[in-house]
């Protein structure tokens, strides 16, 4: 087991590429998304719609595990498991915009309804750590 603290996971956690975010569906079946993210220091904060399943899973499990393959070296990555502790509404799509702008996309707000996702890593494993 590594932690948070770990010089790669570190790195993997400051890295632009896509991280999967699996979430637990309504009969227990796991559903994986590659999506944006950000690193704070304290959370991992995804961006994502109201109207989608993830988000429905979310609400009704809170428990999650994200994974980040190194972009240099696929044999090195780390899964991140923990919970969404925290939900914010974000109305003006202010953290998609960026979020987009950390990705280098011109993406901007697509105007669906908004939240802003906070994981709480508890368990860090992973490869080459």
């Amino acid at each position: 087991m590594a932690d948070l603290n770990n010089p790669k996971v570190q790195e993997l956690l400051h890295l632009k590429t896509f991280a999967h975010l699996a979430t637990l569906g309504a009969k227990g079946e796991p559903q994986s998304s590659p999506m944006w993210f950000l690193w704070d220091g304290e959370y991992i904060k995804f961006t994502h719609a109201t109207d989608r399943k993830k988000y429905q899973n979310i609400k009704r499990d809170p428990r999650v595990s994200v994974s980040i393959t190194d972009t240099e070296n696929p044999y090195t990555y780390a899964e991140f498991r923990g919970v969404v502790e925290r939900i914010e509404e974000d109305p003006d799509a202010a953290f998609f915009n960026e979020i987009a702008e950390h990705y280098g996309t011109p993406f901007r707000n697509p105007g669906d309804p908004r939240v802003i996702l906070y994981v709480k890593v508890q368990h860090v494993v992973g490869q080459n750590l």
